[in-house]
């Protein structure tokens, strides 16, 4: 399976313009991808859904059960070589199934704190003798994983557990300590597990129940996720064997590192399966709820939000397949072992947490439309809205807070600068003599392009983007980590501009790729580019005010509208447009 993506390193999206051939799209999925996704469906609609509620009644014999029946459709071992197991497929694979695993949020969090959490450190830190022992079993299904990184002291700054490990005279470990909010960890046969060696040492192992020592705390009461396990897990004296040391002792800030990398790219993934299951479920419900006399569909309220929805929903998707893509190209064909992988997620660390923070936003703003589209039904537990609703909302906590990926966008990008991996720094101080000139030159694009204006539009969003980040740089120096309200608003332009980028030029894409529905993917484009352009506005409004004041302020904001000229466009034609396929069909329009 190949995606056929062009290499580009990780954030040199903002210095650099790309061609729609250039991007991995959903269009583009091979027959064998949409195989391992119509099979991921077929599982989740026949065995999954109509297992919910059991599920939420902490049946973890029946999650044990599908997590073997994953593991017989071979769907735990999609980046696992095949001497364990597994298929060792490109990751658009990957994110073929956890797309379709999403609606089910519940066992999509226990499919994810197996496959994501547990099986993919020992795929890129497991010594083969540690491969051979726990993975073909994990990739089965035979045994269930867990991942504990989190303390009750130590969330977001997770390298200060206090977990400890002690070499004893034998070579083994004693582990002490006591981790929390652990997906699989009432019934979890092997845990991930970071402890400090000696108070100092950051650094992982491998902990079976069966070693002794370890407990699971009583089972959370949660918001939402009722048909997952969270547990604390307890460590007493929990021996673990020398050979159990995942990666190197002191380096499990690599093990965790890179495993979040995944882990938000991921989630992303799984949050546009479920925003994607949420819009077919809003239109569904809008075309047979009738009021005055005529199906709620009808109306202009409510086609806004489907169109709305549908326009967000489509640019998180282009931006996590273009990552896709990316991590594909970086990888290669041939079979590549894990210190390969690492660093292609490491490459890709800034989109990933692009892919966490935006797609875990706009499922809960897709979510929180369907809960208003069913008006008092979604309120109540009759209706999928509700539990879709409450199930989401642990999304912009998991796998870093929002807030922590939110300065790590923009930090990322500016070390990288620093170190000279890509050329930020002369680019920025290229726009800085621009915009000082007497005038800033236009945007370059042919108005015979499709989505000419759009395009422009996206080059702007990057001269911002430089703008900001530049202008911090320069105005804060080494405590630019202290502006976390800067970084904040650095981050969502970039965002924008990701996400605008990929959905333009997926969109551009789609008159050969899906023809059929071209239309619709240029209106989708058309909407998101649009309103992204009033939200790049308000935030670099709002961060050059936080960083000049004066005449330099007046002259940053007079630099700020000539940079930015986004063309208006008739956005309620264009959000209708969207909003009636989706009721015409049933289902989401888009996508693979």
């Amino acid at each position: 399976m190949t995606t056929s993506a062009s290499v580009r390193k990780g954030g040199t999206w903002l210095l650099e313009d790309a061609a729609a051939s250039d991007v991995f799209t959903p269009e583009r999925l091979t027959d064998e991808h949409r195989l391992m996704a119509q099979t991921t469906t077929e599982f989740v609609q026949s065995e999954v859904l109509p297992m919910l509620d059991r599920m939420e009644q902490k049946d973890w014999d029946l999650a044990r059960s599908l997590l073997r029946r994953c593991g017989e459709l071979g769907l735990l071992g999609i980046a696992v070589p095949e001497a364990y197991g597994g298929l060792d497929l490109d990751k658009a694979s990957s994110l073929a199934v956890i797309e379709q695993i999403g609606p089910s949020a519940s066992f999509a969090t226990t499919f994810g704190g197996q496959a994501n959490l547990t099986i993919l450190p020992l795929v890129l830190f497991g010594t083969p003798a540690q491969k051979e022992k726990y993975l073909p079993r994990l990739v089965s299904g035979e045994i269930v994983g867990a991942y504990a990184l989190s303390e009750s002291g130590s969330g977001s700054d997770a390298l200060a557990a206090k977990t400890r490990a002690v070499k004893q005279a034998d070579g083994s470990w004693l582990l002490n300590g006591e981790k929390m909010w652990i997906s699989n960890g009432g019934f979890a046969d092997v845990i991930i597990v970071f402890a400090k060696v000696d108070g100092e040492q950051f650094t992982a192992f491998i902990v079976e129940r069966a070693f002794g020592g370890v407990t699971s705390g009583n089972e959370e009461h949660k918001m939402g996720l009722h048909g997952s396990s969270t547990t604390p897990i307890l460590l007493q004296d929990a021996r673990v064997p020398a050979d159990n040391v995942l990666g190197e002792i002191g380096k499990g800030h690599k093990v965790a590192l890179n495993t979040l990398n995944y882990g938000r790219f991921s989630l992303g993934a799984m949050c546009i399966g479920g925003a994607r299951a949420a819009i077919a479920d809003a239109a569904s419900y809008a075309a047979s709820r009738r009021q005055f006399g005529q199906p709620i569909a009808s109306f202009g309220a409510i086609r806004h939000k489907l169109g709305e929805m549908i326009a967000r929903t489509y640019a998180i998707e282009s931006l996590i397949y273009r990552t896709a893509g990316l991590i594909d190209a970086t990888l290669g064909s041939a079979p590549h072992d894990g210190a390969a992988i690492a660093q292609a997620f490491e490459e890709y660390a800034i989109e990933a947490s692009i892919a966490k923070v935006a797609g875990s936003e706009t499922l809960d703003f897709v979510l929180d439309e369907n809960v208003q589209i069913h008006g008092g039904n979604g309120f109540v537990k009759d209706y999928s809205a509700e539990r879709y609703y409450r199930d989401a909302r642990v999304n912009r906590i998991f796998e870093g807070t929002n807030e922590i990926n939110r300065l790590l966008i923009p930090g990322m990008l500016v070390r990288r600068a620093i170190k000279g991996e890509i050329p930020l720094i002369p680019a920025a101080r290229r726009l800085q003599d621009e915009v000082l000139s007497p005038s800033i030159g236009a945007a370059t694009g042919s108005d015979d392009t499709p989505l000419a204006d759009e395009l422009r539009a996206i080059a702007a969003f990057k001269k911002v983007a430089l703008m900001i980040i530049g202008t911090a740089m320069q105005t804060y120096g080494d405590k630019l980590t202290d502006q976390q309200e800067v970084l904040g608003y650095a981050a969502d332009i970039l965002m924008d501009t990701y996400a605008g980028e990929s959905s333009v030029l997926r969109a551009q894409a789609a008159g050969t790729s899906d023809p059929r529905h071209q239309e619709l993917h240029l209106a989708a484009a058309r909407v998101f580019v649009h309103d992204a352009g009033l939200r790049v506005e308000a935030g670099a409004r709002s961060a050059l005010s936080a960083m000049a004041e004066g005449d330099t302020l007046r002259t940053l904001l007079a630099a700020l509208r000539r940079i930015l000229k986004v063309t208006p466009v008739n956005t309620v034609a264009l959000r209708r447009t969207l909003a009636d396929s989706v009721v015409a069909e049933g289902k989401y329009p888009l996508g693979a």
